[in-house]
């Protein structure tokens, strides 16, 4: 028997995934705080819940996938709360799964109370963007007890093509914290390259062609530079929350003892892309905030 799946949260990653979930015959009960946004789910076969109470109360795993940690202690600790849900009644077998890119403290604050009241709960962030969503092929990484991460395997496997567990609980947001430090840095590059190669006269997609397949090819100069030169800034994945995992990760670092200053550099250009109107834009319009500073019309138009 497949577990009966509740799913909170269905932006650009989550509808996709629960999506997922229900072409490969799961039974999905979902929520969010906007109905309309569920309806394409609704009308694949989903049932809605009013809550994420309701979501809980019908489901043997509950996904949650939202914007802030804000958001993800109010599902699981606030008013008709997940843990609200589990903690009445016989909770064993039970497994909440946040998804969110989110702070490790409260990860570790959630699976405290899910142990308490006889579940599991793990933090799982994902990494791969909407296309990664969309076609199966997300990064998930995992934080939590090995034998819950056993048991959502087959579920996994429906969303992501490299999922691990890094360890215990927190751990799945911390290593979710590196890969985004390590973006933040990659795009200030991938941005400042363009911006170079057009002001030095030359072909940006034969430049493209030419660098992807190197030393300095990534992820984000092979599937973001190119939507950069088709001025696609559509979301995979929001510049304001961007803007929050890289907070997340100063201020996690600053309980660690380190100094972050590229981190802070990368956050303090794309508070300036938020200033400017890009907060609901991808994290490739970067481009604009740098294009601004040095007066590249092609690139910044579209914000001012």
């Amino acid at each position: 028997m497949k577990p009966k799946i509740g799913w909170i949260g269905t932006g650009v990653m989550g509808g996709a995934c629960a999506s997922r979930l229900l072409a490969a015959g799961y039974e999905v009960a979902v929520f969010t705080r906007t109905r309309s946004k569920a309806e394409p789910l609704l009308a694949a076969g989903a049932v809605w819940a009013d809550s994420p109470r309701a979501v809980a109360e019908q489901s043997d795993v509950v996904f949650s996938i939202v914007g802030y940690p804000r958001d993800v202690r109010e599902i699981f600790f606030g008013a008709d709360c997940v843990l609200s849900a589990w903690s009445t009644g016989d909770a064993d077998g039970k497994i909440f799964v946040d998804m969110t890119t989110s702070s490790p403290e409260l990860a570790v604050e959630i699976a405290d109370a899910a142990a308490r009241a006889g579940f599991d709960a793990l933090d799982a962030p994902v990494s791969g963007g909407d296309v990664g969503a969309k076609n199966g092929t997300l990064s998930i990484m995992v934080g939590g007890s090995d034998a819950a991460f056993e048991r959502l395997s087959p579920i996994f496997a429906c969303l992501g093509t490299n999922v691990r567990r890094q360890g215990g609980p927190g751990a799945g947001q911390r290593t979710k914290t590196t890969n985004q430090i390590l973006i933040a840095g990659n795009m200030i590059g991938v941005c400042e390259a363009l911006l170079y190669a057009y002001r030095a006269g030359l072909d940006l997609d034969a430049v493209l062609a030419s660098v992807s397949s190197g030393a300095a090819g990534s992820w984000s100069l092979s599937n973001l530079a190119p939507r950069i030169l088709q001025g696609n800034f559509a979301p995979g994945f929001y510049v304001e929350h961007f803007v929050k995992d890289l907070g997340i990760a100063l201020d996690d670092a600053e309980r660690l003892r380190l100094a972050l200053p590229g981190v802070a550099l990368a956050r303090q250009l794309y508070l300036a892309l938020i200033a400017q109107g890009g907060g609901r834009y991808g994290t490739q319009a970067l481009i604009k905030a740098l294009a601004i500073l040095s007066n590249v019309d092609a690139f910044a138009d579209a914000t001012r």
